[in-house]
């Protein structure tokens, strides 16, 4: 499959299994019925590829304007906290109003998608990668 393909088969396929996992979550978390989650988990995607693109776009421009070039610990961290930041301010005033519930419950509750995350972003990519092999700028000599 081309690199283009294997993109955006990743990105289809990790956000479809996300809405399914996250969508139930909240479900059983909120104590609300999934035909009320499913939908939310659906927006929470849809924001964060967005916030995505818009973010990396807004720090990949300042990041050209830095004397210092490269990526090394310190400008990765700003990265991830600019990133998981902004979803959070972006995604927690929805989960609130969404679920008519309050803000400092739909942080926790974000905070544990936060979680889910973590987890899944590396068990999904690992096993994609088995299924599908590495992406060709991964692949040994």
């Amino acid at each position: 499959m081309s690199p283009r393909q294997r993109k955006l088969l990743q990105a289809l396929l990790y956000e479809a299994i996300a809405v399914l996992c996250v969508g139930p979550g909240l479900a059983l978390g909120f104590d609300r019925p999934s035909t009320t989650t499913i939908p939310l988990a659906i927006l929470m995607s849809t924001t964060a590829l967005i916030w995505s693109y818009l973010f990396n776009t807004l720090f990949e421009r300042w990041e050209s304007r830095q004397a210092r070039k490269g990526r090394g610990p310190l400008r990765r961290l700003a990265h991830a906290i600019g990133f998981e930041g902004g979803l959070v301010l972006l995604l927690v005033p929805v989960m609130a109003w969404w679920l008519d519930t309050t803000l400092l419950a739909a942080l926790l509750g974000d905070l544990a998608v936060l979680a889910f995350f973590f987890v899944y972003a590396l068990v999904f990519h690992w096993m994609f990668d088995r299924l599908f092999g590495l992406p060709a700028s991964a692949r040994p000599g």
